[in-house]
């Protein structure tokens, strides 16, 4: 990662991962023979980012050659109101944004320190279009364009579901954007409301924000809608019978770091009582290398912590996914290997 404060994201995904992790399976173990997961979806996280840059048209592309149910689009605004596809708000972790824009910056001091960012929302689109957004990942992938999400659509319509996630959706409205107004025109524009993709529905969308959320229901009331939570504090709040039961009022589903699951084994029966699905993130193999080198100290350990559970090998990541569909019956999770998938 190319800088302390883009972690930001990261954080919220890590959320309670730094204390009382359950780890995962033994990593010689072996799938059982002639189970299936039928019923269970499979969400694409960035798209198949274990093996192309997140976000681009060839993880699109891989995420639905192998299997996925759904792709997921991380959604930005550009500073000339379109929606992008990145996971993070500042770009310098997946582009080469500070070659080739130097002078765009935003101080920020973080702990008395001053560092240099490069937002979304500082670019239009027309400059974002001229970022290789895949040297980073891979030199083979060189010249990787990112993708508004009017684009994503158009790889992904027809092929599989769409899963987007509104990204810090109060620092755009802070702005002058209606991030919510902007998806929703989007998706009624391409005919994506109200309707079906092999039997779903054919978006299923996601945020952090509960204001966001409750946005969401008011102006696309049709789309199923999960309310994402990663953070210790976000679990005592919301997941007690009394708080999924609000979550209702607002939510069509939840979507836990799977940590918190592995903590709560009734929490997938109490949401399913109050009406919810569940649909945990994110299933990975743990990284050769650390992809958060200058993580700030204070975040050093909870980095490592979670890092750590991550399986090693394929099969324990098949494994691991497994058992949340076939023990703690999930309705979909998120997976950056949808060809691990225990099908």
């Amino acid at each position: 990662m190319a800088s302390a404060a883009s972690l930001t994201s990261f954080a919220l995904l890590l959320g309670a991962a730094a204390s009382a992790l359950t780890p995962w399976p033994d990593t010689q173990a072996r799938p059982a023979p002639g189970t299936t997961s039928v019923g269970t979806f499979v969400v694409a996280h960035r798209g198949a980012s274990a093996y192309a840059p997140e976000h681009t048209a060839e993880a699109y592309r891989l995420a639905i050659a192998q299997g996925a149910e759904y792709v997921e689009q991380d959604l930005g605004v550009t500073s000339d109101g379109v929606l992008v596809c990145t996971h993070d708000t500042m770009l310098e972790r997946t582009s080469d944004v500070r070659e080739r824009f130097p002078d765009r910056f935003t101080e920020v001091t973080r702990n008395g320190r001053v560092e240099r960012h490069w937002y979304i929302d500082s670019l239009t689109l027309a400059e974002v279009k001229q970022l290789d957004a895949g040297s980073w990942f891979d030199p083979k992938f060189a010249g990787a364009k990112m993708l508004t999400f009017q684009e994503a659509i158009d790889i992904v319509k027809g092929k599989a579901g769409l899963f987007p996630e509104l990204k810090t959706p109060a620092r755009f409205r802070a702005r002058g954007f209606d991030p919510e107004a902007l998806v929703a025109d989007a998706l009624r524009r391409n005919g994506l409301v109200g309707v079906t993709f092999k039997g779903r529905p054919v978006v299923h969308l996601q945020v952090f924000e509960e204001d966001s959320v409750r946005r969401l229901a008011r102006v696309l009331p049709e789309v199923p809608r999960s309310f994402l939570i990663g953070s210790a504090d976000g679990a005592k709040r919301w997941l007690t019978p009394a708080g999924l039961a609000e979550v209702k009022t607002f939510a069509t589903g939840i979507a836990p770091a799977y940590q918190i699951v592995e903590r709560m084994p009734d929490l997938v029966a109490q949401a399913h009582a109050a009406g919810l699905t569940v649909v945990p993130y994110t299933f990975a193999l743990r990284p050769a290398k650390d992809p958060y080198p200058d993580a700030p100290a204070e975040w050093r350990k909870a980095i490592d912590d979670s890092l750590r559970t991550l399986p090693t090998t394929r099969e324990a990541l098949t494994m691991a996914m497994r058992r949340f569909v076939e023990q703690h019956k999930v309705d979909g999770l998120f997976t950056d290997n949808p060809d691990l998938f225990p099908r």
